[in-house]
């Protein structure tokens, strides 16, 4: 699963105009909460109500591979992707050229050729020596988003069940509403992000989240009722998933044009390992505010109860403020174009791309570069 993200944004991304980036950005990421909506649908209709308990619920999820594995036989690679790897090819071409010219011979190719792996690991270092801050940042950013929404949801069914004593029907229609706010604010602050910014369209759902945490979860539900709730819940995944729906795009547009899809993914993931102790932090904190026990009709004590509500609120409160600040001092590249440092770099080998066509792409050699080998061949005629 980790190795996916990146690719998956890669593939949705790449090759779009900058225009509509931002859009597809907030469609692609909504496919999390998508899956969420359908999750909680399942485990509802499945786990409680079949003598299978769990089960069921993972064998729904073994399914969405299959549609992605057809998906990618079917899709071909990226424009973007095809010219990095003709670019590869004919610098390894014109290597083997040179040396046969020199003389080098059959020592000569064996010495230069180098596979795919020691390409990587090469200019991976040289990427990691040049653009250490940048992915640094972009480490410390994706821990902080993927502590917005799981600090945001992973405990809110416990806190749904326990403190504000829903019942299992409640409980999903509140999950199923959040979903749906999540899967609009991604695709709307995702588009409007393309004309706004990324970083400001960020604070902005920060903003908001931070101004509805109360009511999201610490609504009085007696003198407020339940209709607050999935109220409050909608628009709280609203800007959380808000802020999520610029991220493919934002750091497709960070990311170093050669190890981009290595760069979104390896940061989201990163990030994504440093978030995965959210739910243990607030659920052992919670433990310190605990509430009047749920009693049974018959007087027996049903189970504990702890004022999760109060942990979250406080929890997500200190990651809006960390996200805020870390996008304030981040940088921000706005309708990068996702090929122009890839063409800057086929400069050096001599070609140039001209238009795409169905058939594969133009190129034209450097003509410099041709006289410079008629120059070695003929001893300096041209």
């Amino acid at each position: 699963m980790g190795g996916l993200y990146g690719n998956a944004a890669a593939t949705a991304l790449e090759d779009l105009p900058p225009i509509a980036r931002g859009l597809m950005s907030g469609l692609l990421q909504q496919g999390y909460a998508f899956g969420y909506l359908l999750a909680t649908a399942f485990s509802r209709a499945l786990v409680d109500t079949t003598p299978y308990g769990w089960r069921p619920l993972f064998w729904f999820g073994a399914c969405p591979p299959v549609l992605i594995i057809a998906l990618r036989l079917l899709l071909p690679e990226t424009r973007a992707y095809q010219k990095q790897k003709m670019e590869r090819e004919l610098k390894q071409q014109q290597q083997d050229e040179e040396d046969a010219e020199e003389g080098s011979g059959q020592d000569g190719e064996t010495t230069h050729k180098k596979g795919v792996t020691h390409v990587f690991w090469e200019q991976g270092k040289q990427v990691m020596k040049n653009e250490w801050l940048l992915l640094a940042y972009m480490v410390l950013l994706m821990a902080g988003f993927n502590f917005m929404s799981h600090g945001s949801q992973d405990l809110y069914p416990v806190l749904l069940d326990t403190q504000f004593l829903f019942s299992r029907d409640q409980g999903t229609i509140i999950q199923v509403i959040a979903n749906v706010g999540a899967m609009l604010g991604g695709t709307t602050v995702g588009f409007m992000s393309q004309f706004a910014g990324r970083r400001l369209s960020i604070l902005v759902m920060c903003v908001l989240g931070g101004a509805l945490l109360y009511p999201y979860t610490a609504t009085d539900i007696a003198n407020n009722g339940w209709g607050r709730i999935a109220a409050a819940a909608f628009w709280e995944q609203f800007a959380v998933q808000g802020a999520w729906g610029v991220i493919p795009a934002h750091l497709m547009e960070l990311s170093p044009a050669k190890f981009r899809t290595f760069v979104v993914g390896t940061s989201y993931q990163l990030g994504n390992l440093v978030s995965s102790a959210s739910s243990t932090i607030e659920s052992t904190i919670g433990e310190r505010f605990p509430l009047p026990p749920e009693i049974g009709s018959d007087g027996t004590v049903l189970g504990q109860r702890y004022e999760y509500g109060k942990v979250i609120c406080i929890f997500m409160g200190c990651v809006y403020a960390y996200v805020v600040v870390l996008t304030l001092l981040g940088p921000e590249y706005l309708g990068r174009r996702f090929d122009r440092r890839d063409s800057e770099a086929l400069e050096d080998t001599g070609v140039v791309f001209g238009e795409d066509h169905d058939q594969g792409f133009e190129f034209v050699q450097d003509p410099h570069r041709e006289r410079g080998k008629r120059e070695r061949k003929g001893g300096g005629e041209v």
